[in-house]
């Protein structure tokens, strides 16, 4: 991928927020109800909604804090959270970690017990370590009588693929799994499966091809993916479940 390439892919953190916002908050799982300001509002309607997300939110305050960044939703802290690497991946985890649970830690239910110190082995400034680490459901793998939190983490992710067809309002891709043996999490071979493109009326990418590199969440496509950005997703996701494992392995 050509310089000039790359440099037309970058948008504003407020609309890279929207982008991958926008999933979760359809389905009623972060932010403010019906947020319609992440289907391509203003910079100031997203920012108005952004601070109501219990997850990304924390997350983008304590990232600003520890990187001088005064704006939260500065385009460099943004990306970095949703994929991993850049700004974020040099910050100290213990030190990420100790700020963070001193945002949510009181927020927290009796679901959320886990929230305590021990979890700066597996700290990560990005989503990753939240879908994870801070989100109890690793915690309910082997317990359930179904394969539900596999799917929930599998969803909850930010996961890429390369885009094979595109047809209507859906696309399909080459895409990696979340698969759970029994006593690890792994990711699968790339195998095709489908990914939404329009979902009421908006599209983050309308002008998908075959062939490109795609982020995906809760299965709607939310952002054309350049081979740094995949690779910092691919990193950070290979480290999370490596340090999920080692905690899944872990005497109780």
């Amino acid at each position: 991928m050509s310089e000039e390439s790359v440099i037309e892919q970058v948008v504003s953190g407020t609309e890279f927020f929207a982008r991958y916002a926008y999933a979760p908050n359809r389905l009623g799982y972060c932010g403010p109800p019906e947020a319609v300001a992440l289907r391509g509002g203003s910079e100031a309607d997203v920012r108005a909604v952004a601070g109501q997300f219990s997850g990304a939110w924390p997350y983008l305050r304590v990232m600003s804090r520890l990187s001088g960044i005064a704006d939260p939703l500065d385009h460099r802290l943004v990306e970095s959270y949703w994929l991993g690497g850049g700004l974020g991946a040099d910050l100290d985890p213990e030190a990420f970690a100790a700020e963070l649970l001193a945002v949510i830690g009181p927020l927290a239910g009796h679901y959320w017990t886990h929230l305590t110190a021990d979890l700066a082995t597996e700290a990560a400034a990005n989503h990753g370590f939240h879908v994870f680490g801070v989100y109890p459901w690793t915690r309910l793998l082997g317990k359930a009588k179904s394969n539900h939190p596999v799917q929930v983490l599998d969803g909850c992710r930010i996961s890429w693929g390369t885009v094979i067809d595109c047809a209507g309002t859906d696309i399909t891709l080459s895409r990696s799994e979340l698969v759970w043996d029994g006593h690890e999490l792994s990711l699968s071979a790339p195998a095709p499966q489908h990914a939404e493109i329009w979902t009421d009326g908006y599209s983050a990418v309308p002008d998908v091809t075959p062939g490109d590199q795609v982020a995906v969440h809760w299965g709607r496509l939310c952002d054309r993916l350049n081979p740094s950005q995949v690779q910092n997703l691919e990193t950070s996701t290979t480290r999370q479940l490596h340090v999920t494992n080692q905690r899944l392995a872990s005497p109780h």
